[in-house]
């Protein structure tokens, strides 16, 4: 009766095995996730167990050996590393990463406090690099040869040549020292915003404006764009809106990567420009040996490239079909 049924109503039939595969497409990639969030807290364990004893980093240099075995057993450190690692994993879980030794307060919370100040910066930087690369690389790849063309060519170069701190400080110099147009530093002002931003979302504009243009050249020379002009529909039409969703997916993958350098770029830029967020806070603890902060910190930002990574895939998923059914 079900196959009568399925042959009669191909609808009723495909409509649960479309949700089904999307169902384990959006499982698999949770799983994924998860998987890395394990790793990336592993890593994050390791590195600061090898840094050295962390111990010697609460007390004073002229500590003795009782001292000494207070703090480790205080700590945890006098454990086996696995179940140091599993009492870590099992805190971090409910965003127990200890008490800070320099800011003394919880030091999920303080990096939480200053987690919005470092997405604002970043979520700034994407936007500008985003909109850049588009308007570039499709007018590049719509005029090839043309006067914007071999800006954006110039553009990409610089924009990959030319190191963070170094345009930050430029950036600083031209628009802050000379025109006085904006500020050196601070928070809390579109203003402020301006020269971070643009020295973070630098090199990712330029990365993105050479993929734009490729991608966009071998679109706009596929069969449909050539058909679409012949009936006459406007090339804005044409680039806008047929050629750039189709382009835009190897862009999209670029983009995930991308954000992973904006996130770990921030830390140079808020320390150039005093920007308080998470970045310009784990530079300080490293100073200070704050381990507790740098943990915190650093897991902190791994979970939200993951999570924007799970995000990306997932559009792929709605941009593209044959991803989540494949």
């Amino acid at each position: 009766m079900g196959r009568v049924q399925c042959a009669h109503s191909a609808t009723l039939c495909a409509t649960p095995s479309k949700a089904r595969r999307m169902i384990r497409f959006i499982l698999s990639r949770l799983g994924q996730a998860v998987v890395a969030v394990i790793g990336v807290s592993l890593i994050v364990f390791v590195a600061v167990r090898a840094s050295g004893d962390l111990e010697r980093f609460v007390l004073p240099p002229d500590a003795n050996t009782a001292e000494l075995a207070r703090v480790r057993s205080e700590y945890g450190l006098d454990r086996p590393l696995y179940v140091q690692y599993g009492l870590f994993l099992s805190r971090a879980v409910v965003g127990d990463f200890g008490t800070s030794w320099r800011w003394q307060s919880p030091a999920w919370d303080l990096v939480r406090e200053r987690l919005p100040a470092t997405l604002e910066l970043a979520l700034a930087a994407a936007l500008i690099s985003t909109i850049i690369a588009v308007w570039i690389g499709t007018q590049s790849a719509a005029r090839p040869g043309s006067w914007i063309d071999q800006f954006g060519s110039a553009f990409a170069v610089l924009g990959q040549s030319m190191p963070t701190f170094w345009v930050g400080i430029l950036l600083i110099l031209f628009f802050a020292v000379e025109l006085r147009w904006l500020p050196t530093s601070g928070y809390g002002k579109v203003s402020n915003l301006v020269l971070p931003a643009l020295t973070l979302g630098w090199a990712s504009a330029a990365a993105q404006t050479r993929l734009m243009r490729s991608a966009m050249l071998d679109v706009l020379d596929s069969e449909y764009i050539k058909m679409a002009r012949v009936k006459g529909v406007s090339e804005f039409w044409v680039i806008y809106k047929h050629a750039l969703r189709n382009a835009s997916l190897p862009v999209l993958t670029v983009m995930s990567v991308q954000w992973a350098q904006l996130l770990s770029g921030s830390v140079i830029v808020e320390t150039i420009f005093a920007w308080p967020g998470v970045g310009r806070t784990i530079v300080e603890a490293i100073f200070n040996r704050d381990f507790a902060v740098v943990q915190a910190g650093t897991f902190m930002i791994s979970v939200v490239f993951v999570v924007i990574n799970l995000a990306v895939d997932l559009l792929y998923g709605v941009l593209d079909p044959r991803i989540r059914l494949g």
